[in-house]
């Protein structure tokens, strides 16, 4: 079925009309001394129990700069607080606080009576036409976007070896994630900046390699083999991080792939690594390449007290100890 250009021009003026009505062309909304995308984000929140900002990002389509400002205020303001995921403490599931509650039960308020207030003016065929009028069309509205979406999305790749910025993304995601996780500052950064800045000096090392996960050519993703500092032909796995919103797309697990087999074509007798105890997803992919817990103690080394914690995996084709005894 097709649509007449007075029709679309028609739907494109109620819809100003709808902006302005409504309030969303204020500093503020809803009786409240929020914006729009606030206003909408505790919604939001309310809505979907245990979202967290990623994946509020995606639901709203802002940029991820403007939700964090934004969740900052909400946080500041006490209507909103962070947890940490029982499972992962890299993921910190948004709540309402009893506050936000009632700023959330204030919202609804405003919008109810604005909505009875207007469908005084219309008898009921028209307020059932309006309701499925408007659903229908928020809903074509939202499949376009999504399919105009899945359309400009381009895969995450991964790829060996040295590009341009890459010490300086590692170091950014490192400090950008440890910072918020584990409040590690300045001396941490720099650990990082320094280490893998020597370490691509040595990248012509064949027992050395790193890769990059890609996404329209952005590094949105790392991982190093260093088969030179541990010595006694053990390799070293280093700098492995991932950019928010690329965990849980798969790309770590191709990343762990590529420099395991890397590992066992070179022969390495054990790989090593070191990271913090609450990482649990983390865990979970090593140990599903066979790394195993060796040792944990507690370290300030970064900046702040930690749990860190050592996995060693040892090749299938490493011989066995001598018996003892």
């Amino acid at each position: 079925m097709t649509s007449t250009m007075s029709e679309i021009d028609s739907i494109r003026a109620d819809s100003r009309a709808l902006v302005r009505e409504l309030g969303f062309m204020q500093p503020t909304l809803a009786a409240t001394d929020y914006s729009a995308s606030a206003v909408h984000a505790l919604l939001e929140i309310d809505a979907n129990e245990g979202m967290t900002s990623v994946q509020l990002v995606q639901l709203l389509g802002l940029e991820k700069s403007s939700v964090s400002r934004m969740l900052a205020k909400l946080v500041a303001a006490g209507d909103v607080k962070e947890v940490a995921a029982i499972d992962d403490g890299r993921f910190k599931p948004l709540q309402l606080t009893p506050q936000g509650r009632g700023t959330v039960r204030q919202i609804h308020s405003y919008g109810q009576m604005q909505v009875q207030s207007a469908f005084q003016h219309l008898n009921r065929s028209q307020q059932q036409a309006v309701a499925q009028g408007l659903s229908a069309y928020a809903g074509a509205l939202k499949t376009h976007r999504l399919n105009m979406a899945k359309k400009q999305q381009s895969p995450i790749t991964v790829s060996a070896g040295y590009r341009p910025g890459l010490v300086g993304r590692i170091v950014e995601m490192h400090a950008a994630f440890y910072s918020t996780h584990s409040n590690f500052g300045q001396y941490f950064e720099s650990q990082v900046a320094s280490g893998a800045a020597e370490f691509t000096r040595r990248l012509n090392e064949p027992c050395n390699r790193v890769w990059t996960a890609l996404l329209n050519d952005r590094i949105v993703g790392s991982l190093a083999i260093d088969g030179q500092d541990l010595g006694e032909n053990r390799a070293h796995l280093r700098w492995f991080i991932l950019d928010d919103g690329c965990r849980g797309s798969g790309v770590g697990r191709q990343l762990m792939t590529e420099a395991m087999t890397f590992c066992d074509v070179r022969g390495f007798r054990e790989v090593h690594l070191w990271t913090i105890k609450g990482l649990d997803a983390a865990r979970k992919l090593y140990e599903s390449f066979g790394f195993k817990l060796q040792k944990e103690e507690q370290g300030t080394q970064w900046g702040s007290t930690v749990t860190e914690q050592q996995f060693v995996r040892v090749s299938a084709l490493a011989p066995s100890k001598a018996p003892t005894g």
